[in-house]
């Protein structure tokens, strides 16, 4: 768990209970309480969420740019037989 990931988790806790106050500004400690538990936890889960499709979004890219370069590389040969092939010169009768 890195630091970065504690301070959203925090900040998710924190914004939860102020919610929650500001809903209810009587609220009492359990329900405060339980709403930094909730923000906390929403907090790391949407963090995980959004770096899972991060992640999915640049192996997805990565592997397009890998297929663009294999096709480079497969027509870049194709040109160059095409080339060979007209060096040959006409056909013999």
């Amino acid at each position: 768990m890195g630091i970065g990931k504690l301070i959203e988790e925090v900040g998710g806790a924190i914004a939860a209970e102020q919610a929650a106050e500001a809903a209810d500004p009587n609220a009492n400690m359990l329900v405060k309480g339980a709403a930094a538990v909730a923000g906390f936890v929403g907090a790391g889960k949407l963090s995980d969420a959004l770096e899972s499709h991060a992640d999915a979004k640049r192996d997805e890219s990565e592997a397009t740019a890998q297929a663009a370069d294999q096709n480079a590389g497969q027509d870049a040969d194709q040109d160059a037989s095409d080339d060979n092939s007209d060096d040959a010169g006409p056909e013999p009768k």
